[in-house]
């Protein structure tokens, strides 16, 4: 059994599992681009409270990549295209807690007659709108927060569910290898792998489908990268993809190799979707929080890895980016130094 006894149930998280209890018709929804995490915890929930005899629609935006096909075989990810939304009591947002975040879907789920829920491990900035949560950001995963849940339901996993949590971790903690990995993280890995999931399978059906346009998008990504402060911070700033060239959708492998750069902290990816628009990707394997910012324009995410949309063009974008990031690396500087003297100073003092 996976170790929860640093993570006792707050009074908030009780509610909200009594409120899945009591329920009877639930809408799982999540975000733009719905990621493994957002697929995983779905799955898993959907199959959670099917086993309590529970009727349960999943609606996301958009639907899910290739890669994940796996659990649309277990599940029904339906995408929302207008139409009315089954009568339900219970609106579960999964891996997000801003129902802007659902885009298209968002007037259809505020202007349904049902209560709120929001089941997530990112950091929340604003007030809370929801009727009940079950949220921790020390967690690694939304999905592992749902296998959390499903035990004080009392409902063991099934092959859909199990494959939910699983995807959920391998895809947030990058198949173990993040700093968010931690003992319940593998303690889960282990019991699911013990009901019976390969893991080089779905290591196969995740990360190795990709299409031979790949490495070329690569290419042209990292043609683009530039260092700043010594090497620090790394910035690629993509423009969309001209006639030939290779479009750079999926940004993991990018972020992976330049982290992979010893004297790198931060990584920056500029991607160019369409006029005026980009999409930031950053990640950071020191004590630079990347959530604050991406937080100052206008994004979230993680201590470690977080991502925003930057209204202007791709080069004043990148400009305001770099100008930020150095500025926080700045900070960053001064507050190590005056720790480093103030120990300095204790220490002498002895």
């Amino acid at each position: 059994m996976p170790p929860t006894a640093g993570n006792p149930v707050t009074p908030d998280q009780a509610r909200a599992v009594a409120a899945l209890r009591a329920g009877s018709r639930f809408v799982l929804a999540g975000h733009v681009k719905p990621d493994g995490d957002c697929l995983g915890a779905q799955a898993a929930l959907a199959r959670v409270l099917a086993a309590l005899g529970k009727e349960v629609w999943i609606y996301n935006p958009d639907a899910p990549e290739a890669q994940f096909d796996y659990l649309a075989r277990e599940v029904r990810f339906r995408v929302w295209s207008g139409d009315v939304l089954p009568a339900h009591d219970w609106t579960v947002l999964l891996d997000i807690s801003e129902l802007s975040r659902c885009g298209p879907l968002e007037p259809a789920l505020r202007a349904a007659n049902s209560r709120k829920m929001v089941i997530d491990h990112h950091i929340h900035d604003g007030p809370v709108w929801w009727d009940e949560s079950y949220v921790d950001v020390r967690c690694a995963a939304t999905g592992l927060l749902v296998r959390r849940i499903a035990r004080e339901l009392g409902v063991e996993l099934d092959r859909g569910a199990a494959l939910g949590v699983f995807t959920s971790l391998v895809t947030d903690t990058g198949w173990f290898k993040y700093s968010n990995t931690d003992a319940e993280t593998l303690a889960t890995a282990a019991e699911l792998v013990a009901l019976g999931l390969e893991p080089a399978r779905l290591y196969g059906s995740i990360y190795q489908r990709q299409n031979s346009e790949l490495p070329l998008a690569l290419a042209r990504s990292l043609a683009r990268m530039h260092y700043h402060a010594g090497r620090r911070l790394a910035v690629v700033d993509l423009p969309r993809a001209g006639a030939g060239e290779s479009e750079l959708v999926d940004s993991d492998l990018l972020l992976d190799i330049l982290r992979s750069v010893e004297a790198v902290e931060v990584v920056l990816f500029l991607r160019e979707t369409k006029d005026g628009v980009c999409k930031l990707s950053a990640r950071s394997k020191t004590a630079y929080d990347v959530q604050k910012l991406a937080k100052r324009f206008g994004g979230g995410g993680h201590a470690k890895a977080a991502g925003a949309t930057i209204l202007g063009s791709l080069s004043d974008a990148r400009e305001r980016l770099v100008a930020a990031a150095l500025e926080d690396l700045a900070v960053l500087d001064a507050a190590g130094a005056r720790e480093t003297a103030a120990r300095a100073a204790v220490e002498g003092a002895r």
